[in-house]
């Protein structure tokens, strides 16, 4: 029970860090709508890579620096603001949904396809460039992570599996939405996106603001009252 509540964290954090459209997203949507299912999975799968590279860092790190009370305080609070914030945007580009992106080579029967390495490697590069990415796991996934609790390399290993898993699942989702629905899809899928990733938003806002609460508050009361 308790490997699997550790993977559908890693699996739903994966969920709230694709769910951000950013510029991996857009890249993603936009290679499969103009060429296919294909193209836009090598590259989505580059982007899981990525991503699982900065939350490895970010596990590695976070164990040693969560011992000081300090980190701890300064990792609930900036990570629920920043979680607030997300929550905040995400709603708001539901409500108010942009345009979808721009299609990649449309009306260009000659635009060059990505080979399956390539489409890889660039997914790589663009997941760990995105700003958004690095904002994230700097703030938001310091304090998800330390609320998943995976402090051995057990523990570790399953959490990072359910998070690659989510980006995978993430990928083959938007791929496979995109390329069936291909140039309609753009707009709705977008509108979509926002609003799970608001209601996913919300969902660990809370989280992180009880759990800090209970962890720093309410144990160091409890603690100075003993």
């Amino acid at each position: 029970m308790h490997a699997f509540s550790m993977m559908s964290d890693g699996f739903f954090l994966s969920l709230s860090l694709c769910l951000d459209i950013g510029l991996v997203n857009v890249a993603i949507i936009s290679l499969t709508l103009s060429h296919g299912f294909r193209p836009g999975f090598w590259l989505g799968l580059g982007s899981c890579v990525g991503d699982l590279i900065y939350a490895t860092l970010a596990l590695a790190g976070m164990a040693a620096l969560l011992q000081f009370e300090s980190v701890r305080w300064v990792v609930w609070i900036g990570g629920a603001v920043i979680l607030l914030f997300l929550t905040w945007k995400m709603a708001r580009e539901a409500m108010f949904p942009a345009t979808a992106p721009a299609v990649a080579g449309e009306g260009d029967a000659s635009a060059p396809h990505l080979s399956p390495w390539r489409g890889f490697l660039r997914g790589v590069l663009l997941a760990v460039s995105s700003p958004s990415a690095i904002l994230w796991f700097a703030a938001v996934g310091g304090a998800l992570i330390a609320k998943a609790g995976a402090t051995s390399p057990a523990t570790a290993l399953i959490f990072l599996g359910g998070f690659f898993l989510g980006g995978l699942c993430w990928t083959l989702f938007i791929c496979g939405l995109g390329s069936h629905g291909r140039k309609r899809a753009g707009a709705g899928l977008l509108r979509a996106c926002h609003v799970l990733s608001a209601l996913l938003f919300a969902y660990f806002s809370y989280s992180v603001i009880v759990n800090g609460y209970h962890d720093l508050i309410v144990q160091s009361t409890t603690q100075v009252a003993s």
